[in-house]
């Protein structure tokens, strides 16, 4: 059975892959896991590097925090909403890595450059419209462009992903970085071929099983 604890240090542990991976750096960025009732997220302004499972914050699916922790993320009202908005989402990772920056900064989309822009869920990778960070206006817009989408860039802010568990969330975010580093690499020779609307529901459809596999054979899996 995983217990709160438990939750607590695989937070940790993702929340400094995205350190040791070039995802974030310092600070900047928040990890979270959802609960029964609400969710476990990183504290605000604290160096992942000297977390410790106390550190990590239960916040109440209404938004209140139980006096005697620390202070969750500036951002908690988005990992709020989006788990109350999307019930598969199990995990977020939110982060400033620099290519999905440098997009956001720019407020541009990330389009069918690829096939596999469709890993995010549809045909294009959206940018959430700006507001101040911490925001509810942020965390509206922030919703917004994630539907029919598991991940979204932050106009001149960031990047976030969900999946249903952490590892998914850190893998997207990863995934999401590096087509947003492809598409930049794009943009500086020219502008790239995009793959068409009937192509890209092709590809998506070929998504809905991407990865998976059948059981190992003597397996108790049916």
């Amino acid at each position: 059975m995983t217990t709160v604890h438990s939750l607590c240090q695989a937070i940790i542990a993702i929340a400094r892959r995205l350190n040791d991976s070039g995802l974030t750096a310092g600070s900047s960025g928040n990890v979270s896991v959802r609960i029964e009732d609400g969710f476990l997220v990183t504290p605000t302004g604290m160096s992942y590097a000297a977390l410790v499972p106390a550190d990590i914050v239960r916040v109440d699916s209404d938004g209140a925090v139980a006096p005697g922790q620390r202070l969750p993320s500036s951002e908690w009202r988005f990992h709020r909403d989006i788990y109350g908005a999307r019930p598969e989402a199990g995990a977020i990772v939110h982060v400033h890595s620099p290519y999905a920056t440098a997009l956001a900064c720019l407020r541009r989309a990330i389009p069918a450059f690829h096939y596999m822009v469709a890993i995010a869920g549809g045909d294009s990778i959206r940018c959430a419209r700006y507001a101040t960070f911490g925001t509810q206006a942020l965390s509206a817009h922030v919703v917004a462009a994630l539907a029919g989408r598991r991940a979204c860039l932050l106009a001149n802010h960031g990047l976030v992903a969900f999946a249903g568990d952490l590892k998914g969330a850190f893998g997207l975010a990863a995934a999401v970085e590096d087509l947003a580093r492809q598409y930049c690499l794009c943009l500086s020779i020219g502008e790239p071929v995009l793959l068409d609307a009937g192509e890209m529901q092709r590809v998506l459809a070929k998504f809905a099983s991407y990865g998976a596999q059948p059981p190992k054979p003597g397996s108790d899996s049916q």
